[in-house]
């Protein structure tokens, strides 16, 4: 992730350096800052005469330029909690705290670029046979690192894979407060309409472990809305399996160590940390600081991304990339009440054999995939050295590729696409970069 620094010109001697006067020390400090106060005079005077101090000087982003900054409109304790989150998920857990025994990552920001998308280092490789997710094979997730003492795993043969980019975590407070009802209003499984696009929610059941005042638990089936197969429906249980499958820590909710069943048996245990190897509070705290992440802000309209947003209304890209919903009531008053400008529908849609992972996820088949969020789209190369790595495994490039690699129920929108003048396309393409 980018850094940037504020540099302050001080042009008054330090009183240090006015102790110092007379002596051999002073007189060099001295002519030393006469040097930095002719620097600072000449900068300032370049600034007047119209060179403009950003030219000159770093300066920190601006609001909605990067992807770990927290909502406007949260209270002080608010932010203070968004601030113990961001320690949290930046923290590189040690084999001592608790890394391991297998694992992929050494923190929760270790894979999530900025809070970003990930890159294809660190790709997650998914598996399992049909709908078994062989966990007395290492499913459902390969950890491929393992600390010294321990055996990481090996995709097993014959099974079905499915290779995830890590997601973006901005804007996931803002998904969660969506209610079930306003998904289900964008639903069609049965293609009711005749239009060839049948989104359907997938309805998942919470695990047991998942408090039931934890938005998206409780009993009985809810709609599901992370994960690149819409396959969790709560922030919590997101945050607990990340943990325990990406970096081998455990928690009070899965406190059981995630090890390699293929490994010789009688080896001596070498994760010493006692479990639970986070506490509840800090699962809070990253919960708290994932639910208050702000998306980054949409780039300025042109006349050119304008009629790129017609058209992709026109070619019913708008059907699956819902432009807006608005949520419900919420804890934090910051998510209440307020439109989502994510561009998805949530809902998992066929996109054809060509993006099949053939493998089930919840109640999702080998072909579905859920709607991914546009949101974001505008910095994304920033985080990722000039990149683009779009789709469920990053293979397109840009929004170009991405378009001509959609199938199934978008088929009849990627057709449309490909249709329009080379100019049109471009400015769908410029449309979707720049939210």
């Amino acid at each position: 992730m980018p850094y940037s620094f504020d540099y302050k010109l001080v042009v008054v001697p330090s009183r240090d350096r006015r102790r110092a006067a007379g002596s051999g020390q002073g007189r060099r400090l001295a002519s030393g800052q006469r040097g930095s106060d002719l620097a600072a005079i000449a900068i300032c005077l370049l600034a007047l005469l119209g060179v403009g101090c950003d030219k000159l000087l770093t300066s920190p982003p601006a609001l909605g330029d990067r992807f770990d900054q927290p909502l406007q409109g949260l209270d002080n304790g608010e932010l203070g909690d968004f601030q113990d989150g961001q320690v949290q998920f930046r923290r590189a857990f040690t084999i001592s705290e608790g890394l391991g025994p297998i694992f992929n990552n050494v923190s929760c920001a270790s894979c999530h670029s900025g809070d970003g998308r990930g890159t294809t280092e660190n790709i997650l490789v998914r598996f399992s046979r049909g709908t078994d997710p062989v966990v007395g094979e290492g499913g459902p997730q390969i950890q491929d690192k393992a600390i010294p003492g321990a055996v990481a795993e090996h995709l097993p043969p014959g099974v079905d894979v499915s290779r995830r980019m890590p997601p973006p975590v901005f804007g996931v407070g803002l998904i969660e407060a969506l209610t079930d009802s306003v998904i289900l209003t964008h639903a069609d499984p049965g293609d009711g309409d005749a239009d060839g696009i049948s989104g359907r929610p997938n309805m998942v059941t919470p695990p047991g472990y998942v408090p039931a005042t934890e938005p998206g638990a409780g009993p009985g089936l809810r709609v599901g809305r992370f994960g690149r197969k819409a396959q969790v429906s709560s922030l919590f249980q997101q945050t607990v399996v990340a943990y325990h499958q990406d970096i081998g820590v455990t928690s009070s909710a899965l406190s059981s160590e995630n090890v390699n069943p293929l490994a010789p048996s009688g080896l001596p245990d070498p994760d010493r940390a006692p479990d639970p190897e986070v506490n509840d509070g800090q699962v809070n705290d990253v919960e708290q600081y994932m639910r208050m992440l702000a998306p980054p802000t949409p780039g300025e309209w042109t006349d050119q991304r304008r009629r790129g947003e017609t058209l992709f209304a026109s070619a019913r890209c708008v059907v699956c990339h819902v432009p807006t919903m608005r949520t419900g009531a919420h804890d934090i008053e910051a998510l209440s009440n307020r439109d989502v400008t994510l561009y998805s529908d949530l809902l998992l849609h066929d996109l054809g054999a060509g993006l099949a992972d053939n493998r089930p996820d919840g109640d999702a088949d080998g072909q579905e995939w859920r709607t991914a969020p546009l949101w974001g789209m505008r910095i994304a190369r920033e985080f990722l050295n000039g990149q683009l790595l779009l789709l469920h495994d990053g293979r397109a490039h840009d929004v170009d590729q991405a378009i001509r690699l959609h199938g199934g129920e978008a088929t009849a929108a990627r057709d449309a696409f490909l249709a329009m003048p080379p100019a049109d396309r471009a400015a769908v393409v410029d449309f979707v970069e720049s939210r």
